[in-house]
């Protein structure tokens, strides 16, 4: 069975998919979607000597080692391989609704899905206004991951100059009320839509947020029955094969931040000694047995 794993190549999570593919099949392929020609006229996509179209599946781990919009335009190369039959995990139309910030933000709440406050504009009067309704936010990029280009801007003297240096940048503005987040948020992972495992990540007290790029850690967690159901119930919301929901128990009850476009391997073995990996890569391989 020849199967393609779409990543970064470097990438731990696109190396250990790659790896394990070929431990389990005996065939290895890591695909750059930047070196990727799509042939429309013969339905072929050329990755340096292989045509994609003759694999048996794709796993998509990476887009791209950046977040942007650019990465949609990768993604619909691969919605024309998936629509002309090529199993592809998880499809390229749900990782596109989630690959956005704010397409997976109106998801969820249309969805009834509980999240922090969140305003979305493009007018500075208006952002000032939310921030000083919330007292201090956090702005976020649309296209983003592990906390990066975020920035918290709190009420006071300062915010206006803030916000307009933010919005340089980043036009359509983003912004969550900052909820304390106790220490730690949590990854609940699912593969397939059944719940797989949870794991949290700990800030070490020099950030605001629980990123390991802001020096936070893994660790082993058992969340509450209501934040499983809850993080289930977001998820369904996209179809996604591979997921991890990034949840914060409050003091109200579970919130949701966002559903991932790809989940992280490494936080789950660290933390919980699950190959996340052989698991996916099992679940695709059954899949495409299957026929599904």
């Amino acid at each position: 069975m020849k199967i393609g794993v779409v990543g970064t190549p470097g990438g731990w999570s696109s190396e250990r998919l790659a790896d394990t593919i070929e431990r389990l099949t005996g065939f290895r392929l890591l695909v750059n979607m930047d070196e990727v020609r799509l042939d429309l006229a013969s339905g072929t996509a050329w990755f340096q000597e292989t045509d994609l179209t003759e694999l048996d599946g794709l796993i998509i781990k990476k887009i791209g080692a950046w977040y942007s919009p650019h990465l949609l335009d990768r993604l619909e190369m691969l919605r024309f391989l998936n629509e002309q039959g090529m199993p592809v995990f998880s499809s390229p139309l749900s990782i596109m609704r989630v690959l956005d910030r704010l397409s997976c933000t109106v998801t969820l709440r249309t969805g009834n899905i509980p999240m922090p406050p969140t305003t979305i504009t493009e007018d500075m009067d208006q952002a000032l206004i939310a921030v000083e309704q919330y007292g201090e936010a956090v702005f976020k990029p649309l296209y983003s991951s592990k906390a990066r280009g975020m920035c918290i801007i709190r009420s006071g003297d300062e915010a206006r100059t803030q916000i307009e240096a933010f919005r340089s940048e980043h036009p359509i503005m983003y912004l969550q009320q900052k909820i304390d987040l106790g220490g730690r948020d949590l990854g609940v992972v699912f593969l397939g839509g059944e719940y797989m495992t949870t794991y949290a990540r700990c800030n070490t007290g020099t950030s605001w947020n629980t990123t390991t790029v802001s020096g936070g850690k893994y660790a082993p967690y058992q969340p509450s029955r209501e934040s499983i159901d809850l993080a289930y119930k977001a998820q369904s919301l996209f179809n996604l094969d591979f997921t991890c929901v990034d949840v914060v128990e409050s003091p109200d009850g579970p919130v949701i931040f966002e559903v991932s476009a790809f989940g992280g391997f490494r936080g789950i073995l660290e933390a919980c000694e699950i190959d996340a990996a052989e698991r996916y890569t099992r679940y695709a391989m059954e899949k495409i047995s299957n026929g599904k």
